[in-house]
Formats: structure tokens, C-alpha cells, sequence
């Protein structure tokens, strides 16, 4: 998919967009511990993404989005299964 199919596809953007805003919750529910189990990453921005996608959505470009999924995303998803991976062997080991 392309950034025009993208912008044209109601049923995935509004899926992405409703996930990123999960992920702005979850970031937002972790509080301080987000930057120290995860450290690098822009959790202030993350979480405020979510009051955006909220509260602002008429204002939100879709290419955005598409820039957030295409660039910000994996990264931080690779830093979290690097998290979870030392919290289990953490877990594993005490």
C-alpha cells in the first residue's frame, strides 16, 4: 500500500488511526516507567498523538499518519520486543 491508497481506504486509516491512539494510551498508562523500560524514544510526543487523534482529528493529514506508520512505528516496536524480551528473561532469572 501506498501513501495515496492509504489516504483513500477509510477502513485502514481508521484502523490505524484507532491504533495509534491505543498506543498513545498505553504509553500514557505506563507513565515513568515508559522512558526507563524503553529508553530513546519520544514518549511525550507519543502520548500526545492520542489527544490529537481525539480531539483534534479534523485537523490531522493523513500523510502524517502514513509518515508515522512508515517511519516512527517500527522502530518503536522493534524497542519494545527488546523491552519485553529483558523483562521475560528478567522474569526468568529472579
Amino acid at each position: 500500500m501506498d501513501v495515496t491508497a492509504f489516504e483513500e481506504d477509510e477502513k485502514t486509516y481508521d484502523a490505524v488511526e484507532r491504533c495509534l491512539e491505543r498506543i498513545s494510551e498505553a504509553a500514557a498508562k505506563l507513565g515513568d516507567l515508559a522512558p526507563l523500560l524503553v529508553p530513546g524514544q519520544p514518549w511525550r510526543e507519543i502520548r500526545a498523538l492520542g489527544n490529537r487523534l481525539r480531539h483534534e482529528y479534523d485537523a490531522i493529514r493523513e500523510d502524517r499518519l502514513w509518515d508515522i506508520v512508515q517511519i516512527d512505528i517500527p522502530p518503536l516496536c522493534a524497542a519494545c520486543a527488546d523491552a519485553l524480551r529483558r523483562l521475560r528473561e528478567d522474569c526468568l532469572e529472579g
